[in-house]
């Protein structure tokens, strides 16, 4: 009985250490959420990372955008650097409002004023506006600079490869298509607009109707005392 109590100890402790291991090697990549995945939308990316370079603290995280995007707004955060590094653009590139580029922003670089050590969360925001291409995966290679060597995350699946499977895969997702039926605030305005005017006519025509029944409620009234007022006086004479 002990020894099969044992062997199911042992079982159980080596599935958890290998569960472990599988856990700790996901958890190793760098990562990208973004708020929408829309073409063309306005998009909050959150990259995060929580590792060192084996062993070695993180100093530097570069993060470079991908083509079609021409600036990014980062975060400022507390106990680092931030810099955009400009590129010169091999074609001038002509915006939706008609203006021409020739450079752009290609990376968003942080250093940390103390490195960071191995199992401290870590994220950074960036803004910025999607590019056009709905089902196209969008990859932001990352290298991560370390006091001692680097690791540079930049392998993209090929198809129907997971990316999980990758010993230093980019964080990445795909571009969704352009979401027609929320509209932008601008466009949601003059609905609501609309509908503020449609209540507030109700609400003034149901404040009109109260009105007009406390009028009518008290002239009934004033109609009633001087009735009984009358016969007040009727009875006084006739005695």
């Amino acid at each position: 009985m002990k020894n099969s109590v044992r062997r199911t100890l042992t079982v159980a402790a080596a599935t958890t250490g290998l569960m472990g291991l599988g856990l700790a090697g996901a958890a190793a990549h760098v990562t990208v959420k973004p708020d929408t995945t829309a073409e063309g939308a306005f998009s909050l990316l959150t990259f995060g990372f929580s590792h060192d370079c084996d062993g070695s603290p993180t100093n530097k995280i570069t993060i470079s955008l991908p083509d079609g995007m021409i600036d990014a707004k980062p975060e400022i955060v507390p106990g680092w650097n931030v810099e955009k590094v400009t590129e010169t653009l091999d074609e001038p590139m002509t915006l939706d409002n008609g203006s021409s580029v020739t450079e752009r922003v290609g990376q968003i670089v942080y250093t940390a004023e103390t490195p960071m050590e191995d199992g401290y969360l870590q994220q950074f925001d960036l803004s910025v506006q999607l590019p056009e291409g709905a089902g196209e995966t969008l990859a932001f290679p990352v290298l991560q600079s370390c006091v001692e060597g680097e690791t540079d995350w930049s392998e993209i699946a090929a198809g129907g490869e997971d990316p999980h499977s990758l010993d230093a895969p980019a964080p990445s997702f795909e571009l969704t298509a352009a979401d027609t039926e929320g509209g932008h605030g601008a466009e949601a305005e003059p609905e609501a607009e609309a509908a503020d005017l449609e209540n507030a006519s109700a609400s003034t025509d149901t404040s009109g109707a109260a009105t007009a029944g406390y009028v009518g409620l008290g002239a009934g009234l004033l109609g009633l005392a001087a009735g009984v007022v009358a016969l007040l006086r009727t009875r006084k004479i006739k005695a």
